[in-house]
């Protein structure tokens, strides 16, 4: 348990939400606004149907009050007043309405309950000029969705610095995505389908499909080599050579992502393994105050230049790698992101409150994230190494081609690829928090 986590919950709540108070004064202050109005989101369907989509709440909202399957619901946030939760609780006897509001968090909100959606209005329409975030789709009448990037910016460009509260959130996250991790490595263990390993993987964690922070990917062999694999057999292949599972949890809304690759006992991809580890632990420990984002994304390239020749993949000096590209294929996406309420949290380009845009580095355009790091943030690390055919084919219409040992890179093919991916938060006092590795450890 860190120093944060032994501070009490409903103390860390209640600073958590006097920061946001007063990032939003500033906020409205800057844009000329007396009032920001946040909208929950509404319930979506299907084209020509009434089945719903899941619901995604706005994170706007979830950053202030717990509640993420509360749609239809308001927030009013005013200078010099507690905030105002207009918390819809319809009567319904098709689906279980919400509960009523209760838990360490109602007393620090002016709490107005109504039972129909658009019975919120008359209480969002206090006086002045209202900031009002959400979809087009949320409006009332006379509370329509503005979204002015004058208040919104500075918010955005604020929340990628995390408080207690937050950390603490995103601490239960990795645990449990940690526990469902090592679930799934036990079902890989057992010759268990993709889909066997993904039902593994929610019932560790204690989530229903519909809670998870976004699509598991569960990709055995070849199908570790697709970036985002989206599907899950449910027959398990003649022989399960690899297992790579990108997949997380949440905690109140904040959201975990995590990757591990784990391999059946072949000794060339177990080394392929036990050198990207290596490499992801020194991207790791670049973590720290002041530390250009963008400079960790191109270290990647690096180490995994380092790892293509120490493994005999490719018989080139790693300047040469990077230099031709050549990493290009085997990692052809960014080293990892912004996270929070949203997996790929917002504002990872912003070059401060006001907006503008801090460019990637030429020729990655993958990359989520180029700001320069600060004590609060939470990052991704993911470095990856993987064996596409379509960059293949290209690599093979190089010069660099005659350097590639394609042998081996067929042998590998079959594994698809490796990717480790750890959540790693910067802190004031130099070396980097490792949430996921935490998480892992405290399991045993």
């Amino acid at each position: 348990m860190t120093s944060s986590d032994s501070t009490s919950l409903p103390a860390l709540y209640a600073a958590h939400l006097a920061e946001q108070q007063r990032r939003t004064e500033q906020a409205l202050a800057r844009g000329g606004y007396d009032a920001l109005v946040i909208a929950s989101g509404v319930e979506k369907f299907a084209f020509l149907d009434d089945r719903p989509y899941v619901f995604q709440p706005n994170p706007h909202f979830k950053l202030w009050a717990p509640l993420v399957q509360h749609p239809d619901s308001w927030l009013v946030i005013r200078p010099g007043h507690k905030p105002r939760l207009v918390y819809c609780q319809p009567e319904d006897y098709w689906h279980v309405p919400p509960s009523a509001p209760s838990g360490f968090w109602v007393e620090h909100f002016e709490l107005i309950i109504v039972r129909r959606p658009e019975d919120a209005r008359e209480h969002l329409q206090v006086a002045g000029r209202l900031a009002i975030v959400g979809e087009a789709d949320a409006a009332l009448d006379g509370i329509v969705p503005n979204n002015p990037l004058e208040v919104l910016n500075p918010l955005h460009y604020a929340r990628a610095v995390k408080t207690p509260y937050e950390l603490l959130r995103l601490r239960e996250a990795s645990r449990s995505g940690a526990r469902a991790h090592l679930a799934s490595q036990r079902a890989f263990r057992e010759g268990r389908s993709e889909a066997e390993i993904h039902r593994a993987y929610l019932a560790a964690s204690g989530h229903a499909e519909r809670e998870l922070p976004y699509g598991n990917i569960v990709a055995l062999n070849e199908h570790a080599a697709v970036l985002h694999y989206q599907y899950q057999d449910v027959a398990a292949p003649a022989r399960s050579l690899s297992l790579l599972v990108d997949a997380g949890a949440h905690s109140c809304g904040y959201a975990s992502d995590i990757t591990r690759t784990t391999g059946n006992g072949d000794a060339t991809f177990q080394a392929l393994i036990d050198a990207m580890e290596a490499a992801q632990l020194r991207l790791v420990d670049q973590v720290r105050a002041g530390v250009d984002y963008r400079g960790i994304h191109l270290a990647s390239h690096r180490e995994v230049a380092g790892v293509l020749r120490r493994l005999g993949i490719v018989a080139m000096s790693e300047e040469a790698m990077v230099a031709e590209r050549v990493t290009s294929t085997f990692l052809p996406h960014g080293i990892g992101h912004l996270l929070g309420l949203q997996v790929h949290d917002v504002g990872g380009f912003m070059a401060g409150e006001d907006g503008g845009t801090i460019d990637k580095p030429e020729g990655h355009r993958y990359l989520r994230l180029t700001r320069v790091l600060q004590p609060g943030m939470v990052v991704t690390i993911e470095p990856g190494l993987y064996f596409i055919p379509m960059l293949l084919d290209q690599l093979r219409a190089t010069p660099a081609a005659a350097q590639v040992d394609w042998t081996l890179v067929k042998h590998l093919s079959a594994f698809g690829g490796v990717r480790i991916e750890d959540d790693v938060a910067c802190r004031d006092d130099g070396a980097p928090e490792n949430m996921t590795r935490d998480a892992f450890a405290a399991l045993g």
